[in-house]
């Protein structure tokens, strides 16, 4: 009988769907998928009570711990659920004189948590195309919408941040996107869009109201697609199924290769987007064939930076290699 397999997603993404509802087969298992309310749930019941065998888990929470622990408590494989470009998620309040990325040295800037994947990717994007390092601000942490916020995945804990960082939280009943709406803080980092710049008449813009250019030029430059997301099985289930970790980069391919199989299907359009297809057809021309890779080679720039920035941001004390990240029947995949 072939061994059963939870697996628990925060999302109803289109190039997992059909691993999650069965339309793809995970070889040699009986696979539980759930997709659960958001992907902090998963974080949590995942990164806290280890309830899943397999999961979708935050990126920088995952460099955090598999830095600290040998064994780690779960291993990757190089599929990524969640990829984001962060250009469009700092925002700043019109009245703090910041116009340009240089004019963030020594303002003062609000983040939900230092151990954020989007804040690791803004911070080094800060750093390495403008010259703006973590110790050229006053940081404040605490609660976006809500008072109070610890990581989702880890709980509160302390990091060996680099000397020269000032990382403080700010009062227990405050929130950030209130403080950036009274210009309190000077800019806001974000992986969600603060209710504040939602306000009509406010003062909060953002940072790069041309965002998609600038992420595109980004990428074309560096080739880097923020990676969010990794998929990472349990530990103790990977000791047991070695041969998992390869069945399962083989589904979520499959599963993405028939999600996006119709998009350029002209005969009726596969999603409500009136101009889908210039979308994708740009799209390809960036990309090129594979908009959404996996396999470590393929993204691999990407992660030789998320690996780097972990570092210098004081969520790992060792700078990891990137093979360390994902397990070794892995470290040869290519697109099936």
């Amino acid at each position: 009988m072939p061994p059963q397999i939870t697996l628990a997603i925060g999302r109803d993404y289109d190039r997992t769907r059909p691993l999650m509802d069965g339309r793809v087969r995970v070889e040699g298992v009986e696979l539980n998928a759930m997709t659960l309310p958001n992907v902090e749930e998963v974080f949590f019941r995942m990164g806290r009570n280890r309830e899943f065998d397999v999961a979708e888990f935050s990126g920088a929470s995952y460099l955090f711990m598999r830095s600290r622990s040998d064994p780690p408590p779960f291993i990757a494989i190089p599929v990524f659920p969640s990829k984001f470009f962060r250009h469009s998620c700092i925002f700043v309040h019109a009245d703090s004189g910041i116009k340009e990325p240089k004019d963030l040295k020594g303002k003062i800037m609000g983040c939900p948590e230092w151990l954020m994947t989007a804040g690791l990717w803004i911070r080094g994007l800060l750093k390495h195309e403008y010259g703006v390092d973590i110790t050229d601000l006053h940081w404040r942490m605490g609660g976006e919408e809500e008072p109070g916020r610890t990581n989702q995945a880890v709980g509160r804990v302390e990091f060996n941040l680099p000397k020269g960082v000032v990382l403080e939280d700010i009062p227990p009943d405050r929130i950030l996107s209130d403080m950036l709406r009274t210009g309190e803080i000077d800019a806001l980092m974000s992986a969600r869009i603060p209710s504040s710049f939602n306000v009509n008449g406010g003062k909060v813009r953002r940072l790069f109201p041309n965002y998609h250019d600038v992420e595109k030029d980004y990428f074309q430059r560096r080739r880097l697609f923020p990676i969010m997301h990794f998929i990472v099985i349990r530990w103790d289930v990977y000791e047991k199924y070695p041969w998992l970790a390869v069945n399962l980069y083989n589904a979520f391919e499959e599963a993405k290769k028939v999600a996006f199989a119709g998009l350029y299907d002209t005969s009726a359009l596969q999603y409500g987007l009136p101009w889908l297809l210039p979308l994708l057809e740009e799209q390809r021309e960036v990309f090129g064939e594979d908009h959404w890779s996996y396999g470590i080679e393929a993204n691999r720039p990407t992660l030789e930076a998320m690996v780097e920035y972990g570092y210098e941001q004081g969520l790992t004390p060792k700078k990891l290699a990137v093979e360390e990240l994902f397990a070794k029947e892995t470290l040869g995949q290519r697109k099936i």
